[in-house]
């Protein structure tokens, strides 16, 4: 991922600066010199580009996604390969081309920041015969006139001097710039060969062609200029230092790992020479905590999918090498070290300053979940590897590969680095194959009715009623954060109660009984949790749903592989990421239930509510639609209570005790349980048993209720309501969203507001356009009811300001083309046509206008206009009795002019219209229609 900084335009002069390059001198000195060239600054594009579906990170100022993790391995192990870089560029759309390019590239590198000029290199396009493209010889002058000696001036392959953003698109020549660490010597031959003291540090991309789809080469109109230059490599030549991470820009984070975990200074040893990996690890926690944070800061989540996986692979490598090299206690490590990335780069770039508590949290919950698995996944690693050696193999078995991943959360790259450590592969086919199989099988299962076809009905319960070694499911553990140990009482396949797996086919759904659970039942609206019960090594069952039957908890799923017998001993391992929203979820639904009575009043009683993962549902009593004024204090409300960031407590009490404490919130018509669990925020239960009928205890909020929920309110983080709706007569619904997604929501409905106010500011045909296509949108958009209330207003008066507009433009089109006509024929009675191009931008309905004017005139008449936006020409014309008595005939007369201008006219013999597609050869059609009155 790089940040990039665009600038555009051109020339004047530059001083050199004095005293010491620190990296922020480098970079403000980057800043000032193009500005002092007259371009403009333009702030850094994010790392997450929400706008583009088709990137997972911003790698380049405008090419498609390339695959920049496909060498994460190497990151830390050498001097330069980084998950995460800053680039240095400037632009130029039309302003200037190759000589000034060029000519600004040498002026900083070697009169500002002072680079030798014998240890720069530069290359241009050679040329590529197949694609019929010559030699870009142009750009080898323009080095020759800045004094580059021509050994120095290299001819490089369409792969490092052709640059193409994908299959179609704009393209173009590149010239790099290449430096030398060493000096004193002539590295030419070691150019573009990976070699680490000869790196490219700049590259000029000269935009002048468009790749077409046949594609075929186009020269653009306009040619532009694309430079980006790494900060790091920049850094670190200006400074003389042989690595990237022996700069400023490391070095803070680096003392900051020392202070955090005693370890040795970083010594600056690569391979073999870093015998314990302290430096290797230095480099991928400083490397991976600045990837996390800017990431974070521009809203990526970590979670299984797409540009979140990639980032949960980062943390979970950083967090591997944090606790194996330098002995952390993982659980907050990350979010230790984020301080430091912010004092040094959050000037330069606040967007990283917004948000530190929540990313602290998001970076402490991924840590702490994976600190759960990971002593029993290296215990299984070391089991895998040990099999391997006793084998005599070199290779791990690629099936082994593939469960670390799918039960523990080890990257197959993470496990990669472990088995290098012991001088190991891996299998990759074997891991293939295995990850192929159990997509299936988890398909299989789902197209058999998955979960759904495990329950238990009377007769299943009156048979564990009766069997003695299963006991009714102890799920107290679920409140707790967590994996437990449990042992298999029962397991449930195909109505019968069996003693083991062994018979049940292998991608079958069944159902497991425990002692005791970890895992929480769905139930009081939240949804049940999913994970895995384990033996580690042995066997893994995938758990999809998890009910409850009369105090037995079963757990439905299906075998991702092993065998699993009564009374085998378990981990029960619910998925803690899951229930991380399923508890923001939760406790968000008791503060709303809270608010909605203060808003609207003691009649609210709850009818219905879901708690799910990714949003919130909650049905109520109340006869009208709620306004829009009265939902703005109920989602305000909520909101505070989140911000005050209140502890949430949970206690059971004596049911008839409970129930007289004032403001509690139960559902009417539920049976509760004696003792029942009471959870409220601010106030401990155990300070309102003492003094149960305080008045003051309906200050907050008081309910009933058996669910998982957060430690303190500020865990929520948002409170975004995306939907209220009546659903039955007297039953209203509300919808929200908390945590990531109102943050989604939130940044989905600011960019539905820009975009308005993008098209506010566009005219005519385009924003007509752009108007109809966003109410569309703006009505399909999953986002705050408020914000698009707001936005419907918003786009309404638009609207109208937009349609009065085109109106009174029309009117006074209109009426400056009718009195040019009438002002016509009364300066020349005596002509017998008007023949003229108006200015009405193509309105048919104005040439129709004129049209009947010229009948009124018993004149006859033939009007073009042309569409500015689309080039088309509208054309319309009337013939008078007298040239009808001359043979004049409409359609006639409209023909000779489409044989000209293309397209297509009709009408009748009287008046015909028509629009052409050639508005180059209006001046022809017009001569032609005169040409045709001649004619009669």
């Amino acid at each position: 991922m790089d940040r990039i900084r665009f600038h555009s335009l051109s020339l004047a002069a530059m001083s050199t600066y004095n005293g010491p390059w620190n990296a922020q001198k480098v970079r403000q000195t980057f800043f000032d010199f193009f500005r002092d060239k007259n371009h403009s600054f333009v702030p850094s594009s994010p790392t997450v580009p929400f706008d583009d579906p088709t990137l997972l990170f911003a790698n380049a100022g405008m090419n498609q996604f390339k695959p920049v993790f496909l060498d994460l391995e190497d990151v830390g192990r050498d001097s330069y390969h980084h998950t995460f870089f800053e680039m240095l560029g400037n632009w130029s759309f039309g302003d200037y081309f190759k000589e000034e390019a060029i000519s600004y590239s040498w002026e900083l590198l070697t009169k500002v920041y002072g680079l030798e000029k014998d240890r720069l290199y530069v290359t241009y396009f050679e040329g590529d015969e197949k694609n019929g493209l010559q030699p870009d010889i142009e750009a080898k002058q323009f080095w020759l006139s800045q004094g580059v000696a021509e050994d120095h001036i290299l001819p490089g392959n369409a792969k490092d001097n052709f640059w193409e953003m994908g299959a179609t698109g704009p393209c173009g020549p590149c010239s790099e710039i290449h430096y030398d660490r060493i000096g004193g010597r002539n590295a030419a031959h070691l150019v573009n060969q990976d070699d680490p003291d000869v790196l490219e540090i700049w590259n000029n991309v000269f935009i002048q062609f468009n790749r077409e789809e046949d594609g075929s080469l186009r020269s653009l109109p306009a040619k532009h200029v694309d430079t980006g230059m790494g900060f790091e490599r920049l850094v670190s030549v200006i400074q003389d230092k042989r690595s990237n991470y022996d700069t400023d820009i490391f070095t803070p984070i680096f003392d900051k790992v020392r202070e955090l975990t005693g370890v040795r200074p970083y010594e600056g040893r690569f391979g073999a020479d870093d015998a314990d990996g302290i430096d290797t690890a230095y480099r991928v926690v400083a490397d991976h905590v600045r990837t996390l944070t800017f990431a974070l800061s521009d809203g990526g989540v970590p979670n299984n999918v797409g540009r979140g996986y990639v980032l949960r692979r980062i943390l979970r490598r950083g967090a591997r090498y944090a606790r194996k090299k330098l002995g952390v206690t993982i659980g907050s490590f990350f979010s230790s070290l984020m301080p430091v990335v912010v004092e040094t780069m959050g000037t330069t770039f606040p967007e990283i300053t917004k948000r530190l508590d929540e990313i602290k949290e998001i970076l402490d919950e991924e840590e702490e979940s994976f600190s759960r698995t990971l002593d029993r996944g290296e215990k299984l690693f070391e089991q895998f590897a040990a099999r391997a050696k006793e084998q005599g193999k070199t290779e791990l078995n690629g099936k082994d590969v593939w469960r670390l991943y799918d039960t523990f959360g080890f990257p197959v790259d993470l496990t990669q680095l472990m088995a290098e450590e012991l001088r190991l592969t891996i299998n990759n086919q074997e891991f293939e194959e295995a990850q192929a199989q159990s997509k299936e099988a988890s398909k299989a299962s789902l197209k058999k009715g998955g979960s759904d076809l495990v329950k238990l009905d009377v007769h299943d319960l009156a048979a564990l009623e009766k069997n003695s070694d299963v006991p009714k499911t102890d799920d107290s553990a679920k409140f707790n954060l967590g994996n437990i140990h449990a042992t298999v009482k029962a397991i449930f396949h195909d109505k019968h109660f069996v003693d083991s797996t062994d018979a049940i086919p292998e991608d079958a759904s069944f159902g497991i009984i425990l002692d005791k659970t970890s895992f929480y039942a769905e139930s009081g609206g939240q949804e049940y949790d999913t994970g895995n019960i384990v033996i580690d090594g042995v066997a893994d069952f995938e758990v999809t749903n998890v009910q409850s039957y009369n105090g037995y908890v079963l757990h439905t799923g299906h075998l991702k592989y092993g065998h699993l017998r009564v009374n085998d001993e378990v981990v029960s391992s619910y998925d803690e990421l899951r229930r991380w929203p399923l508890r923001n979820n939760h406790t968000a639904t008791h503060i709303l239930n809270y608010s909605l009575r203060e808003v609207l009043g003691d009649h609210i009683d709850q009818k219905g509510s879901l708690v799910a993962p990714t949003k919130l549902r909650f049905d109520f009593s109340h006869k009208a639609q709620i306004s829009l004024p009265e939902l703005e204090k109920i989602e305000n409300l909520s909101i505070d209570w989140i911000k005050r960031n209140v502890k949430v407590f949970s206690k059971e009490l004596n049911l008839e005790t409970a129930s007289r404490i004032p403001g509690l919130r139960a559902v009417f018509g539920e049976s509760y349980p004696d003792p029942v669990r009471v959870v409220t925020l601010e106030f401990d239960v155990e300070e309102i048993a003492k003094d149960i009928e305080n008045p003051k205890w309906r200050n907050t909020s008081v309910e009933f209720c058996g669910g998982t929920h957060v430690a303190k309110t500020g865990d929520i983080k948002d409170f975004v309501v995306t939907e209220e709706s009546g659903i039955a007569k007297g039953i209203r619904r509300i919808v929200a969203v908390t945590g990531h997604e109102a943050a989604d929501v939130t940044r989905a409905a600011q960019a539905l507001d820009e975009k308005l106010t993008s098209l506010d500011q566009a005219s005519g045909k385009v924003k007509d356009a752009g108007l109809k296509a966003f109410t569309v949108e703006l009505g399909q958009a999953d986002i705050s009811v408020l914000k698009k209330a707001q936005l419907k207003d918003r786009l309404a008066t638009i609207r109208k300001a937009h349609d009065k507009a085109i109106k009174e433009r029309e009117a006074q089109a209109n009426k400056n083309a009718v009195e040019q006509l009438k002002q016509f024929f009364k300066d020349n009675e005596k002509e017998e046509a008007y023949i003229t191009a108006v200015d009405v931008d193509g309105n048919a309905k104005i040439l129709q206008a004129l049209v009947s004017q010229a009948k009124q005139l018993s004149k006859s008449l033939y009007v073009f206009s042309v569409d500015p936006e689309t080039s088309k020409v509208a054309h319309a014309n009337f013939v008078s009795s007298s040239l009808k008595a001359k043979g004049g005939d409409a359609r006639t007369w409209a023909s000779k002019v489409t044989d000209i201008l293309g397209g297509k006219a009709g009408g009748k013999e009287e008046s015909a219209q028509g629009v052409g597609i050639n508005d180059t050869k209006l001046d022809e059609a017009l001569t032609a229609a005169k040409d045709y009155l001649s004619s009669l």
